[in-house]
């Protein structure tokens, strides 16, 4: 192979050979669920039982969040005119930013440079959010505009105490959440993003990632409703907001 060859440590092929980070894909197949198996490509690494068990809670939890997000409507739009499935699929992912699903990315990237900070987790947080407040900075992955209580937050998190899996990250992000109430005086409970931020963060994973944890799981639900859109419903169908109304010039 010469020097100017293109490397890659993720998947090695060749004539009845696919080995994905080391690994034969048949006994991946075989022996590792879908979770596991993300992990796996992306960590470059074998999940222990409990990141395994948080990697599938992490799928699961934003499979779907109903009809009314924006990656939904874009994907429906996309095939109600007239588009190929696959192109409404990529117009879902692509409304997918730091205000949808970006969540996860954001707040991985502050509690990962926050936990570097010495101190307990509830001093670092009451810093924290003092720069928060100070700086008119929102801290993404709290608070829902639906849920009170995220319940997938409370799920996630009772898998990784079943497995005593709570690293700085987890205990930083729940010490978030108590400073937010006593600092600023408002109950901002940890939602789903801000409960995976934590979690892939004591995993190990880079907060750049975040994004993609979204998108992973994400597209069954887009795959789903796109599918949907192609055979209950009439093409050029009215979707998204209610009638406008025209306030420009006359």
């Amino acid at each position: 192979m010469s020097d100017n060859s293109w490397k890659t440590a993720i998947t090695d092929i060749g004539p009845g050979k696919i080995a994905v980070r080391g690994h034969d894909i048949t006994e991946v197949m075989e022996k590792m669920s879908y979770a596991e198996a993300v992990y796996l490509i992306l960590k470059g690494e074998l999940p222990s039982k409990a990141e395994a068990e948080l990697m599938n809670a992490i799928l699961v939890s934003s499979i779907d969040h109903g009809a009314s997000p924006p990656s939904v409507l874009a994907a429906r739009t996309v095939m109600s005119g007239g588009n190929s499935l696959n192109a409404a699929m990529a117009g879902g992912v692509l409304v997918i930013g730091d205000t949808h699903g970006g969540a996860i990315e954001n707040a991985a990237r502050i509690m990962q440079e926050w936990a570097k900070k010495s101190g307990d987790a509830t001093e670092i947080a009451a810093e924290l959010v003092g720069w928060l407040k100070e700086s008119k900075t929102r801290m993404p992955g709290f608070g829902h505009r639906l849920h009170k209580i995220d319940p997938r937050t409370a799920k996630l998190f009772e898998i990784a105490d079943r497995n005593g899996y709570g690293g700085k990250h987890i205990k930083l992000c729940r010490a978030i959440e108590r400073a937010l109430e006593k600092i600023l005086g408002k109950q901002l409970p940890i939602n789903v993003d801000g409960a995976i931020a934590a979690v892939i963060s004591d995993m190990g994973f880079d907060w750049r990632l975040g994004k993609g944890f979204f998108i992973i799981s994400r597209t069954p639900g887009l795959l789903a409703h796109v599918y949907e859109e192609m055979t209950r419903e009439r093409p050029m169908r009215k979707l998204g907001p209610p009638p406008y109304e025209y306030d420009g010039p006359t």
